[in-house]
Formats: structure tokens, C-alpha cells, sequence
């Protein structure tokens, strides 16, 4: 079977640095699953890797998408399987790197979604009581009905995927997460190990949150979410964190400080929702990246499981 190597984490893990060093070692190109990095115009906020960080190897999926255009989970594993069948026909290693839960699991489970249900008068509905309630009391009632997309929609505050989601519900029956769970194809064609990063303390992963983003400050973060929330990115980029949570501050609400906290906690908040889910999957194989610290201790790691198992001698 074709080989494939994945790496997941939360938020400030350090799956970039890694998956470089990955790349290096096993002759591989990095295919992105970040729902928010597939963006242009976003760099700070999104702690996208700029040339020097990549050091030369090929990046998939980073940066192509003009942020007022819409985006599917469907078309996210159509775009990483040519992704990946492009670096395969250059015998070398795919790397699947990043923290959408949704967009990993769907990949490698091979989903085949259809969505052909639609309720138009439930959809105005809904979206009226966006209007008058808010997008919150919206969210509420998804988190009722549907856990996994309201983890995976939170961060986002897509107003029209939260809507889809609930009509999905009311409309079938089932759950959005239930329907792409029950999509799953058997054949995936795919042979792939799966490392993850997490900490055996959690304080120790929020301290590193809580320095990236006091080093994306340094680096301009409140100039760029100006510029930003000031163009035509602004309605879907202004949902990414690190942009909206300034808002108070340039409309001169808030302190500059009390944001940057609220961009902490925002960010805290998020890498919990990411362990969460990816904690439901057993096959990944997970490292402390408190006990095991640096990106080449990590490496060795990986690469010492590799070879135990024989991974590329089958």
C-alpha cells in the first residue's frame, strides 16, 4: 500500500516544526489540514510557516484560497488525495500535517460525503434567529444536537456551516458527524502511521500558547488584524483567532492587554476542543512534548517506531 505519515496536535505543539524535520529525514512534501492556513492574507493570526520556516520543502494547501470563498470537508479530501497522489508520483513521502480534526479523520477514513437534503424555509429560519439571538444561541443549539461540528465549528463562527448543520440534523435526522462516520470507506487505499503531540501537563502546552502569541504581537499581529478586519478578508477572517478579539481594541472598548489575554484564553480554549477530538482516535501514536521536548528528541522517536515496525520495508 502507499505510504503516508500524519502528524496532529493542538495549537502551539509544534507539528510544523516537526513535519519539517519529517520531510527532511524520509524525502517528503507536506500536505496541510489547516482550515484556517488555506487562506490568503492571513499569516500572523494563523502561525502559517513562511519560506524560511518550510527550509525548502514543498507545502501543499497553504495559502490558495481567497477568504470569501466557501470550502468544503469534501472538497478538502479531494484537494489532500491529489495532494498526496502528486507527491507519491515523485517517490516521496506525504506528510499530512495540521490541527481540523475534521478535515484529518475525513481524510483518512476516506469519506465519500453527499450531501443532497436541503430545507430552504428551515435554513431562513434559522437564519433569522441568528438575526435576532445571535450566532451564540445558534451554537447552543448545535452543541445540543451535534458535539463534534459544534467543536469543530466554534472557532470559526461560520454562521452558514453552523446553519447547515443544524438543518442537516432536523432535516434527516442524523447528524452531520454521524452521516461523514457512517460515509467511511472501508478500501482506503492508504497505509499511514499517525504521531501526536500533547502534554502530560496541560500548563505546560498553555504556557507555550501563551508565549506564540505574546512572539505574534512582537511580529506585528495587531497591525496585520487591523489591515485585515479593514479589507474584504474581514467577514471570514475575522472569525480566525487573534483578529476578532481585537475588535474591542480598535474600537476602543478594551485595552490592548485585556485582548491580547482574551486571544490567551481563546487559543487555550481551542487546543482543549482539538485534544478532545482527537483523542477519540486510537491509532495515534502520541508524544509528551513536555517529557520529550525537542523537535529532535521527537524525531527520534517517530523514526525509532518506524523502524521497528518496518513501515517502509512492507
Amino acid at each position: 500500500m502507499k505510504k503516508l505519515l500524519v502528524v496532529v496536535g493542538p495549537t502551539a505543539s509544534g507539528k510544523t516544526s516537526l513535519s519539517i524535520e519529517l520531510a527532511k529525514k524520509y524525502n517528503g512534501e507536506i500536505v496541510s489540514a489547516d482550515s484556517m492556513q488555506i487562506y490568503r492574507g492571513m499569516k500572523i493570526a494563523t502561525a502559517k510557516p513562511d519560506e524560511n520556516e518550510m527550509s525548502g520543502i514543498k507545502h501543499y494547501l497553504i495559502d490558495f484560497l481567497d477568504p470569501d470563498q466557501s470550502y468544503s470537508v469534501g472538497k478538502y479530501v479531494e484537494d489532500a488525495k491529489s495532494a498526496v497522489e502528486k507527491i507519491l508520483s515523485k517517490n516521496k513521502i506525504p506528510i499530512l500535517c495540521g490541527g481540523t480534526g475534521l478535515y484529518i479523520d475525513s481524510f483518512l477514513n476516506g469519506i465519500d460525503f453527499v450531501d443532497d437534503s436541503s430545507d430552504i424555509e428551515l435554513r431562513n429560519e434559522l437564519y433569522k434567529l441568528a438575526d435576532e439571538k445571535g450566532i451564540d444561541y445558534l451554537l447552543k443549539k448545535l452543541l445540543e444536537i451535534d458535539p463534534y461540528s459544534y467543536m469543530r465549528l466554534y472557532e470559526q463562527r461560520n454562521l452558514k456551516r453552523i446553519v447547515r448543520a443544524i438543518e442537516f440534523y432536523k432535516k434527516t435526522g442524523v447528524t452531520i458527524s454521524e452521516q461523514i462516520e457512517n460515509s467511511r470507506n472501508n478500501e482506503f487505499e492508504y497505509d499511514y502511521l499517525c504521531f501526536g503531540l500533547k502534554a502530560s501537563d496541560r500548563q505546560y502546552l498553555y504556557n507555550r500558547i501563551n508565549k506564540r502569541v505574546d512572539i505574534m504581537v512582537e511580529n506585528g499581529l495587531v497591525q496585520e488584524a487591523q489591515d485585515v478586519l479593514q479589507s474584504d478578508l474581514s467577514e471570514t477572517s475575522s472569525k480566525a483567532i487573534g483578529y476578532k478579539q481585537l475588535i474591542p481594541y480598535f474600537n476602543n472598548e478594551a485595552s490592548l492587554e485585556e485582548c491580547i489575554e482574551r486571544i490567551k484564553t481563546e487559543t487555550r480554549r481551542y487546543a482543549k476542543r482539538q485534544l478532545t477530538w482527537f483523542k477519540r482516535n486510537k491509532n495515534i501514536n502520541w508524544i509528551n512534548i513536555d517529557e520529550i521536548k525537542t523537535t529532535e528528541e521527537q524525531l527520534n522517536f517517530i523514526s525509532e517506531i518506524i523502524d521497528n515496525r518496518g513501515f517502509f520495508n512492507g
